[in-house]
C-alpha cells in the first residue's frame, strides 16, 4: 500500500529537525575550539573522502583554527572510487587547507586485506579472482520482521551478478578484512596527528553515530567528532551555509569501501538518509507512528518496523562505544574530565 506525505506531518518533523545554520555553525566553531584548548592540540587532520560529512567537517575545521592549521588525507586503495578523489581535492581546494595523497593500498596488499577476504567469498564462488567485483548487502528491513539478513553480491568479467546468501562465518571474514581499510586509514590519519601536533578529527552525523555504521578503532576513532549530534539533513542545510559545492551536495552518499558500488542504503541503512531521519527523529522526539509514516510515505507498521531495526542496531553496536572494560577503576585517571588549557594558550 503506498501512502502520500502530508503535509501537516511533514510540518511537525520539519519543525523537528529545523536548523539554525548561521548559528549552529557558530556553536560547533566556539566547542571545537575549546575543546582543542582542553586537550592542547593546535590543528586537526581528517580523512577526506568528498562526501558530504568529511566536506562540511572540512570547512568547521577551517572556520575554527584557520585553514593552515588543517591537514586533509586522501587515502584511495584498491577498491576506490577515483571520482573520491576528485571531489576531496575540489574541496580541499574550496576550503584553502593542505592535503596530502596516501595510497593505502600496498599497505592493505601487505597485510593481506584482499587476500583474506577474496579467500572467504571464494569458499562460496571458487571461481572469484581477478576480473571479478563484489559488495556486501543487506535485506530491506520494511520487507520483513526479524533480522536483516545480509548477501553477497558477486560479478563476474563478464558483467554478471549473482546473489547468494551467506554463512556467518563468510560473512564476518568478509567484513573483518574489509574494516582493515578503514584502521589503516585511522592509522595513517594518527602518525600525521602526531608529528604535527594535532588532533584527529570524525566526520559521522547522528544518524551513523547513533546506529553504529562505522569501524571500532577505525573510522569511529577521533578526537573530536563536530557533527554527531546533527542528523544528516541538518549536516546538508549546513553544507549549502557553508559553501560546499554543490556537486558534493548533489553526490548520493556511498560507502566507497567494496569493489562494486554501493550505497548507504544496501549495506546498512533501511531507507534514504532523509526518511531514516525523519523515521529516528520521530523515535527520538516521540512523534506516532502515524504521523512520522505521513511524512516519510511509510504505513504505520513500517514505521514500527524501522523503530524495531534502530533498536536492534543500537542493542546489536553498543559495545562499538563503550571504553575498554577495566576490573576496577583507576580513580587518579579520569578520562571524562577535559584538560585545562594553559593561560593564554591560543592557535598559531
Amino acid at each position: 500500500m503506498s501512502v502520500r506525505p502530508s503535509d501537516d506531518a511533514r510540518t511537525i518533523l520539519a519543525q523537528a529537525l529545523a536548523i539554525d545554520s548561521a548559528a549552529e555553525t557558530d556553536r560547533i566553531v566556539s566547542a571545537l575550539r575549546q575543546q582543542l584548548r582542553g586537550i592542547r592540540k593546535r590543528g586537526l587532520v581528517l580523512g577526506l573522502s568528498g562526501g558530504i560529512d568529511s566536506s562540511v567537517s572540512v570547512a568547521l575545521a577551517a572556520r575554527a583554527v584557520g585553514p593552515q592549521n588543517v591537514l586533509c588525507l586522501f587515502m584511495p586503495e584498491n577498491d576506490s572510487d577515483p571520482e573520491s578523489l576528485r571531489l576531496g581535492r575540489l574541496v580541499a581546494d574550496t576550503f584553502g587547507v593542505d592535503s596530502i595523497v596516501e595510497d593505502i593500498g600496498p599497505i592493505l596488499r601487505a597485510m593481506g586485506c584482499y587476500q583474506r577476504r577474496d579467500a572467504f567469498i571464494r569458499e562460496l564462488v571458487p571461481d572469484y579472482g581477478e576480473g571479478w567485483a563484489s559488495k556486501i548487502v543487506i535485506a530491506n528491513a520494511l520487507e520483513h520482521d526479524g533480522y536483516n539478513i545480509s548477501s553477497l553480491v558477486v560479478q563476474d568479467p563478464q558483467g554478471k551478478q549473482t546473489r547468494l546468501r551467506m554463512p556467518l562465518p563468510v560473512y564476518l571474514g568478509i567484513v573483518a578484512a574489509t574494516n582493515m581499510k578503514q584502521r589503516t586509514r585511522k592509522q595513517i590519519e594518527y602518525y600525521h596527528a602526531d608529528r604535527l601536533n594535532f588532533a584527529v578529527l570524525g566526520t559521522p552525523n547522528r544518524l551513523e553515530y547513533d546506529q553504529g555504521f562505522f569501524v571500532k578503532n577505525g573510522d569511529g576513532a577521533a578526537d573530536v567528532k563536530p557533527i554527531a549530534h546533527l542528523y544528516k539533513t541538518q549536516v546538508y542545510a549546513l553544507a549549502a551555509h557553508l559553501g560546499v559545492p554543490e556537486e558534493i551536495r548533489n553526490r548520493p552518499p556511498t560507502t566507497d569501501t567494496y569493489s562494486l558500488a554501493q550505497t548507504q542504503e544496501e549495506f546498512y541503512f533501511s531507507l534514504a538518509y532523509d526518511r531514516m531521519d525523519l523515521c529516528l527523529c520521530g523515535l527520538n522526539n516521540g512523534v506516532a507512528a502515524e504521523v512520522v509514516g505521513q511524512a516519510a510515505g511509510l504505513t504505520p507498521s513500517q514505521v514500527e518496523r524501522i523503530w524495531a531495526d534502530i533498536a536492534a542496531k543500537r542493542k546489536a553496536t553498543r559495545y562499538l562505544h563503550l571504553r575498554p572494560q577495566l576490573v576496577d577503576e583507576v580513580e587518579e585517571v579520569i578520562a571524562e574530565r577535559p584538560l585545562q588549557p594553559s593561560h593564554g594558550e591560543r592557535f598559531r
